[in-house]
């Protein structure tokens, strides 16, 4: 568990916290230490289980069937040899070679790189390391498990290293069955399948050639798919599943780090998800003719519904090799498909079409679709961060801008939806003043590794931006790049406590801004009763009231409960951002 941020609390202790700037550029990708400590752990637990099993064959159970014959399956492919099998044989076992091996995958992590329109820099360290690492495995395991090679005419020479484990099928398994992940998982042609079916193949292919020539028993084969095996699934879930590596930020002056220069980029297949109580036929219409400007001549148009506002059409998308996926909708439609989006790597656009639109203002996107569409396209990709909550009948989900409970969440719950369409955001401002009478909730608040805080309060916040409709800045601190999610308490008591509030608010408001500091209302030693705004920031939170709470997700009204739990997923989504000068 992480640990808290004291340096940014402000409110409990008087000290003004210091503001995060953009532009701070780390020299390796976020992420990058605690991801590649867990790979290198374990990494050395594979070893020790594929050592352990070698010594267990060669050891207590090489009298054991079905050790014990072995032997007549290499005998059995020799009696077998024919000129064309064994000019098929040498083909299969080239293809395990370490020569080919390097040479498939420099060429394969080029092709990731230069061949699509966004390099997929994710995908080629992913098949780079995982064929690195099953080497480094097979080097320990063949200087721990010293077994000599089958009696039979070997058809190769005899490398100096033990019979266990395969290294062609090793390295075999690494690279052609990372490519068929990688084929599965990008491409949405109908060939994918064959294609992959294929290198899935390619393994097995060069573990029966290794076979046939004699150079290695059946279970130094086995040992050899394994290593290739476990080294893809830990480099995988590592890289390509928990996406907890963020891409390397630049510097620039704007509202998200570049994770990649500006450059042309050839047009790729498009998803828009369009959300159709805010997006006619003639608003698509014309965000057709911005994308068809911009070379996307074939966008598939998907309709978002009640039962699914966004999560299953942008998972379908991502599924069927979509490179860019845009979202044409409010706050929730975004946040719907930001949670089906998040370490995927697939980039979204937001097309801000709703009321709200918080995650656009704090990202600094034009707030007319068609203007919003034409800058993105024109942009540069960037990564931010998401919210992960849940709570008692909350499942976990992902949030782009906010999450919170009390004041906040009643006012949504109170917003009528013909208000909206008739004065737009100034509707919620209508139903705040219906709302401030909302009791005031007690909860306790334990952040990172901190001690548990106990509170009342009329509303909290847990934010990824810190700008709300109107250009309040609820949270001056809070940046979506920062690896760092914010909590704002607030809980004036008095008109006068409502009015101190609001001016710490106001005097924030400016984008760069540092939280203000809190002066308490009561002498220190008291507690933090009397004190109408305390800023924190957090990896992860836990929130527990006393009785259930009104809580919102994204500007949507969720189920009432006793219970939030959230934590940041650092760099977990990808988006297009205009290019800004510097």
């Amino acid at each position: 568990m992480s640990t808290a941020v004291p340096g940014r609390a402000a409110g409990a202790t008087g000290d003004e916290p210091e503001a995060v700037r953009w532009g701070r550029s780390p020299v390796l990708p976020r992420g990058t230490g605690s991801t590649a400590a867990r790979i290198g752990v374990l990494t050395v637990c594979q070893a020790a289980l594929i050592v352990g099993f070698g010594l267990l064959i060669t050891g207590p159970a090489r009298n054991v069937w079905p050790l014990t014959v072995e032997d007549h399956v290499d005998e059995g492919f020799e009696r077998i040899r024919t000129g064309p099998l064994t000019t098929l044989s040498y083909l299969g076992s080239e293809a395990g070679n370490t020569l080919t091996v390097i040479a498939v995958t420099l060429v394969s992590c080029m092709a990731l790189l230069l061949v699509p329109r966004l390099p997929m820099w994710r995908q080629a360290v992913f098949l780079a390391v995982a064929v690195s690492l099953q080497a480094l495995v097979f080097l320990a395991v063949t200087e721990s498990v010293d077994r000599t090679r089958p009696q039979v005419h070997r058809l190769d020479a005899s490398p100096p290293t033990s019979s266990y484990t395969s290294g062609h099928t090793g390295a075999a398994t690494a690279l052609y069955a990372g490519l068929a992940v990688l084929v599965l998982s990008r491409v949405r042609r109908p060939w994918r399948w064959p294609l992959a079916g294929l290198l899935f193949l390619m393994p097995l292919a060069v573990g029966v050639s290794r076979l046939y020539r004699g150079m290695h028993h059946p279970t130094d084969v086995i040992g050899g798919m394994a290593n290739g095996a476990l080294s893809l699934l830990i480099v995988g879930r590592a890289l390509l599943t928990d996406g907890s590596v963020a891409a390397v930020p630049a510097q620039r002056t704007g509202h998200a780090d570049t994770t990649a220069q500006a450059e042309e980029r050839e047009p790729g297949s498009i998803a828009v998800i369009f959300n159709p109580t805010v997006t006619d036929a003639a608003d698509r219409e014309k965000l057709r003719r911005i994308l068809e400007q911009h070379g996307h001549r074939a966008p598939e148009f998907i309709e978002t519904t009640a039962d699914d506002p966004g999560t299953g059409q942008a998972a379908g998308a991502v599924r069927d090799g979509a490179e860019l996926v845009v979202v044409c909708g409010g706050d929730g439609t975004v946040r719907a498909a930001a949670d089906a989006l998040a370490g995927s790597g697939v980039p979204l656009v937001v097309v801000p079409c709703g009321t709200g639109n918080l995650l656009a203002r704090n990202l600094g996107l034009p707030l007319t679709p068609t203007t919003a569409l034409a800058a993105a396209l024109s942009g540069t990709p960037h990564r931010i961060d998401l919210g992960r909550i849940e709570g008692d009948g909350l499942a976990p989900t992902h949030f782009a801008a906010m999450s919170g409970a009390g004041l906040d969440a009643a006012m949504l719950e109170h917003t009528d939806d013909r208000a909206k369409s008739a004065v737009g955001w100034l509707a919620y401002v209508l139903a705040t003043v219906g709302t401030l009478r909302t009791p005031r909730m007690r909860l306790t608040v334990r952040l990172d590794d901190a001690p548990v805080l106990h509170r009342t309060a009329r509303m909290v916040l847990l934010a990824n931006v810190g700008t709300v409709q109107g250009g309040l800045t609820l949270l001056p601190a809070a940046r979506p790049d920062d690896g760092l999610l914010d909590l704002l308490i607030l809980d004036p008591r008095c008109p006068g406590g409502w009015m101190r509030a609001l001016g710490i608010l106001m005097r924030g408001r400016g984008r760069n801004a540092r939280p203000t500091t809190v002066e308490r209302l009561v002498p220190e030693g008291a507690g933090t009763k009397g004190v109408p705004v305390e800023f924190f920031t957090f990896r992860r939170a836990e929130l527990t009231f006393a009785v259930p709470q009104s809580r919102e997700l994204d500007g949507d009204p969720v189920s009432h409960g006793r219970r939030l739990t959230a934590e940041v997923g650092p760099g977990a989504l990808t988006v297009l951002l205009p290019t800004r000068e510097k």
